[in-house]
């Protein structure tokens, strides 16, 4: 019997990651050695004292039980707490915060929340799937696309966008194109956002991965009519654990309380002790040293990446945020991707982030040195 997909579903393309996943599946059986620069999953592993939080706390039988849909106590005070610590912002940890599995999961749940069907949403181009097809269109709205360019340092110009929309997404640093936002940048972001009674959603999960003594600061920072989405996936290298966070105005946070509640039973409770242990490194708003060295790994890769690029004539920008390049390729993204997987390099098409991502292509840095030198090697022989 053929079932046949209701006509929200219908009308969202594949998942970008999941098709390459299966082209790089397909070269690993034809025996091809593949160096993977597409999923921004860290390879390196999450530090020692939080999987030992974690297996000391799988010890105790309660928690094993059922967690609470919007986070344990303990855990939202800690997320309070290191607002406080690292962002100078004090928050109420029973009506300001609430735990998500993963940033991912709340970022497609506040549209559930907030948004009915046909209402518009705005989603720059381009930018993370989950704006566009997990949250807005998976809610019968629809994605009004935005376009950012790399002249304007991919910021999102509110200026073009219309005044009617019920949401926005905003992500500094930004996936994919590594893009940081000033702090005048922000606050005429939430101030359009209030005059207009636009929800602002931002995204906020690489934080905590950003160089050159450049300091992300929390939209929150600036006011607090506005919801703000954060993980431990990047900073902690946490992304199997499935534990984020969203934070901000108390209205927000209760219409988001209430979609969880109705599908989801909240993170495992042992994880979310983790949490607790991984956030208390901070003692202010410097990074703690197992954050850090985490950051000096990539930002080690980093300089390896872009050098080696532009030796190859690529017009590639030293990012400030997160653990991607995104560089035009002066082509068809899909054909340069697949030129590279030919000799085992993994790539994203940009158009995969949008329209206005075609030409670029995303590479995380989630491979050694040693592996980047490699691919270096391989694209100079393939270009």
């Amino acid at each position: 019997m053929a079932y046949e997909f209701a006509n929200r579903l219908k009308n969202i393309p594949p998942y970008l990651f999941a098709e390459i996943e299966e082209k790089v599946e397909r070269k690993r059986k034809q025996g091809v050695d593949i160096i993977d620069f597409g999923i921004g999953d860290p390879d390196v592993p999450t530090p020692a004292p939080i999987v030992k939080e974690i297996q000391k706390q799988l010890t105790d039988p309660e928690n094993h039980r059922y967690p609470t849909s919007a986070g344990e106590r303990d855990t939202r005070v800690a997320i309070a707490e290191w607002y406080s610590r690292r962002f100078g912002v004090e928050l109420n940890p029973d009506r300001e915060v609430v735990i998500l599995l993963g940033s991912k999961e709340g970022l497609a749940n506040i549209a559930r929340a907030f948004v009915d069907p046909g209402d518009k949403v705005l989603c720059p181009d381009p930018a993370y799937p989950v704006y566009a097809l997990g949250a807005t269109m998976l809610c019968d709205a629809t994605p009004v696309k935005v376009p950012m360019y790399d002249a304007e340092n991919f910021l999102l110009d509110f200026e073009s966008c219309p005044d009617d929309a019920k949401m926005v997404y905003l992500n500094y640093p930004n996936n994919p194109t590594g893009a940081v936002a000033t702090s005048a940048y922000l606050k005429k972001a939430l101030k359009w956002c209030n005059d207009t009674e636009t929800i602002l959603c931002y995204d906020n999960a690489y934080s905590e991965m950003t160089y050159d003594d450049y300091v992300a600061p929390s939209i929150l920072e600036y006011g607090r009519q506005a919801i703000e989405f954060g993980s431990l996936s990047k900073t902690f290298n946490m992304t199997g654990y499935r534990l984020g966070y969203a934070v901000g105005d108390a209205n927000l946070i209760t219409g988001l309380k209430k979609v969880k509640s109705q599908i989801d039973s909240g993170a495992p409770k042992f994880i979310q002790k983790a949490a607790v242990t991984a956030l208390s490194q901070y003692t202010g708003r410097k990074r703690p040293k197992m954050v850090q060295d985490n950051v000096d790994i990539y930002q080690a890769r980093r300089d390896v990446v872009v050098k080696g690029l532009r030796k190859l004539g690529f017009d590639v920008k030293m990012p400030k945020g997160t653990f991607y390049l995104f560089f035009n390729v002066e082509g068809n993204s899909t054909e340069f991707a697949e030129r590279m997987l030919e000799v085992g390099i993994v790539v994203t098409p940009g158009i995969g982030y949008g329209t206005n991502g075609e030409g670029f292509v995303r590479m995380a840095l989630t491979q050694p040195v040693e592996r980047i030198e490699e691919a270096l090697e391989r694209m100079r022989k393939a270009l």
